[in-house]
């Protein structure tokens, strides 16, 4: 079966994205990525006669694709305004060009104001032209979709009157995203049928989320090429994404293509910081959550018998499967991030590892195979240390214009007491509520001597919070860790650890004195 072509319109199309602009350099350094990398079949640059920018870059991407053998694969959109785009592609170093002609006779005329019959012959004049440059016509036939079905004879007249002229591709567009799957394989299998020696390209737009299903549908009704985005990027909801589009036609209509798919992760992550369009976390292929397992019961799955694996195994993609932690997490989703760590835990700590893990999914978003270590050395901590001091409740403010105030019931071998105090911060008002306590039960107290908050590498905003403090007491110094997605509470639990460090220290030298 013959290799379908994929052209990708990233650095054109994409860049009608609302608030999308590639400079130059950006442009270049995506067009090498995607042909050599990538090797996308073809790619889209630009718009003829846009601004000096923009002719510069197609300058610098096509003097770079004649030294690399490859000038052939840049194509720039034209219009048929006599030799004014023709002229600005060829001093731009480009060779082909997508003449954009119209594809429904209510654009034709409600916009050029011409007959059928003199957009042929504009069209014909200018593929002549192109030909005296050197310069190959590929022929878009923009609003196609509302073409067959409202002027279909109008479309019969262009192809009939087109079909022998020196045109290597004829592109047909949904230029409004309308058509849904059976629209898209019906339009596309007539023109296939009446015309089966024309090479055609299918060209999605997603208005309705139906980019990608017309684009199967299209395949099977025997198109010879389709055109992508990276991202999905384009004008309003944007084009058929390229990944997606990759995994639909090897999956499921086993067609050959060239594109590279273990380098797509590479180019969606590079696309989405030139064009600051963030990519969906649950994007197909792409999105961050896609080959991240959450539910325990999955993880149980995949390994006793990789149950939940499909045929998008995300190494393909340049990715890696994921186990989530979380409230929804089970022994099995620890134990394989555990086992990526290198770490092994006693049954016992695994239960208590499992269980702070769930509690720390209620608290926040996603905990992180980076927070396992800190959340182990949490329990393990935990586990060391008795806790006859306890912070039952605290109420911590924040207003502007006003000291932060703090106050706190907690519980020292059974009985309640309760401090509040203000201080020049929420953890600094904490402790003066907590010495206000000591003061009166006159109980001495240590100083704290540094305090350091980290979080796990590549951590965002949402990730846990480990605070270390250091503490000096009669000239001895100690470190207590807490460890919350919260600063102030991680720094709350590293002092009631050190509060109860202090306890037990202060019954063993009690006991000591009683023996002697």
């Amino acid at each position: 079966m013959r290799s379908l072509e994929i052209m990708d319109t990233t650095l054109r199309d994409g860049e009608q994205t609302s608030g999308v602009s590639f400079n130059a350099e950006e442009k270049l350094g995506l067009a090498k990525l995607m042909l050599q990398s990538l090797k996308v079949d073809r790619m889209e640059v630009a718009s003829a006669r846009v601004s000096e920018g923009e002719f510069q870059a197609v300058r610098r991407i096509t003097k770079w694709a004649e030294e690399n053998n490859c000038l052939d694969k840049i194509e720039v959109l034209g219009f048929i305004d006599g030799k004014a785009s023709l002229d600005w592609i060829y001093s731009s170093g480009a060779r082909v060009v997508n003449l954009l002609a119209k594809g429904s006779l209510k654009h034709l005329q409600g916009q050029l104001r011409k007959t059928p019959q003199q957009h042929v012959r504009d069209i014909k004049e200018a593929i002549a032209y192109a030909s005296e440059l050197g310069i190959k016509v590929n022929l878009y036939l923009e609003d196609w979709s509302n073409g067959m079905h409202a002027s279909r004879d109008y479309v019969w007249f262009l192809l009939d009157e087109l079909h022998q002229e020196n045109i290597q591709r004829f592109m047909l567009p949904d230029t409004l995203g309308v058509m849904n799957q059976v629209q898209a394989f019906d339009f596309c299998y007539a023109c296939r049928e009446r015309y089966p020696n024309l090479h055609f390209d299918f060209h999605a737009h997603n208005d309705y989320d139906l980019a990608l299903a017309n684009v199967y549908s299209a395949v099977l009704a025997g198109m010879d090429g389709i055109h992508t985005t990276v991202n999905g990027l384009g004008e309003r909801a944007g084009n058929a994404p390229l990944a997606s589009v990759v995994g639909v036609v090897k999956d499921h209509l086993s067609r050959k293509i060239n594109v590279n798919e273990s380098k797509i992760n590479t180019v969606s992550r590079m696309v989405e910081t030139f064009s600051g369009v963030r990519i969906p976390s649950n994007k197909p292929l792409v999105g961050e959550n896609v080959f991240t397992q959450t539910c325990g019961v999955h993880a149980d799955g995949d390994t006793k018998d990789d149950l939940y694996f499909n045929r998008l195994m995300p190494e393909r993609f340049g990715r890696e499967r994921k186990y989530a932690l979380g409230k929804t997490s089970g022994k099995a989703n620890i134990k394989k991030n555990l086992e990526e760590l290198g770490m092994t835990l006693e049954e016992d700590t695994m239960r208590k590892v499992t269980q702070r893990v769930i509690e720390l999914g209620d608290k926040k978003e996603r905990v992180t195979t980076e927070d396992l270590p800190f959340i182990v050395s949490d329990v393990l901590n935990q586990e060391m240390i008795e806790m006859p001091i306890q912070i039952k409740h605290y109420s911590l403010s924040l207003s502007k214009g006003m000291r932060p105030v703090a106050s706190i019931n907690m519980e020292i071998n059974g009985v309640m007491h309760e401090g509040t105090s203000s201080g020049d911060g929420q953890y600094d008002a904490f402790m003066k509520a907590v010495w206000s306590v000591y003061d009166s039960l006159d109980r001495e107290r240590p100083v704290l001597t540094d305090y350091l908050v980290r979080i796990p590498p590549g951590g965002k905003t949402d990730a846990l919070v480990e605070s270390v403090i250091t503490w000096d007491y009669n000239g001895k110094e100690f470190k207590t860790r807490g460890l919350d997605p919260d600063q102030v509470e991680a720094a709350i639990k590293a002092t009631s650890r050190m509060l109860n460090i202090m306890e037990e220290q202060n019954s063993v030298k009690n006991i000591k004195l009683k023996t002697e």
